[in-house]
């Protein structure tokens, strides 16, 4: 219980410091922070990035339980329309989206509430898309060492639609193959075609 309240005063007056640096940057673009509606945002907001980048704290890293492969399944296992939310980390306004992860077992299976919660702690943090699709496969590669693992993301940007070319409703797919899913190093397309056709992409177009 001593650790919780001393996390909770840390948080606290991280929280304190942070708001004094929003408020500043508020200030300099002319709100008047007297009014009701933002008199206590800067504080909010700075509560609010704690919240969205918790992904940046190690000890928040999931913890993955891992099965014996006790009747020795060695098909896919496909996770799909997983919802996440990140923050571009070029503008830091949100990209959205779902994803899709699946894996072919080696001596162990995972359970399967961790496989969205690895997607979820990499996304909570400034992201690009590309390196969340990496890190999501590569976290998950390095915890159960499957045959293979494929991981493919569809999400829409606000970078996209709320500035620069402003095109609402535009989606952004990324993918990585690992082991078995990947052809070029002699995986096998039937795996690939069997991913797509869970995720209801059988013609082969992702979006």
């Amino acid at each position: 219980m001593e650790d919780d309240n001393n996390n909770g005063e840390e948080n606290s007056q991280l929280i304190d410091e942070m708001a004094v640096h929003v408020k500043a940057m508020l200030e300099l673009i002319g709100l008047d922070l007297s009014v009701s509606d933002l008199k206590d945002t800067p504080r909010r907001v700075a509560k609010m990035q704690l919240e969205i980048f918790s992904g940046l704290d190690a000890s928040k890293e999931p913890k993955i339980t891992v099965f014996p492969n006790e009747d020795d399944y060695h098909s896919m296992v496909v996770v799909r329309d997983i919802p996440f939310y990140s923050v571009c980390a070029h503008h830091l306004v949100p990209f959205f989206g779902i994803g899709h992860i699946a894996y072919i077992p080696s001596d162990c299976i995972v359970g399967l509430s961790k496989i969205a919660r690895i997607l979820e702690f990499f996304a909570r943090r400034p992201q690009v898309q590309e390196r969340l699709t990496q890190q999501t496969a590569d976290y998950l590669e390095g915890k159960i060492n499957p045959q293979g693992v494929m991981v493919v993301l569809e999400a829409r940007h606000l970078c996209m639609e709320m500035r620069g070319v402003e095109k609402p409703g535009s989606w952004t797919v990324t993918s990585t193959m690992r082991g078995q899913f990947d052809e070029k190093i002699g995986g096998s397309s039937q795996f690939r075609e069997e991913f797509l056709q869970h995720i209801g992409r059988a013609n082969g177009v992702l979006r």
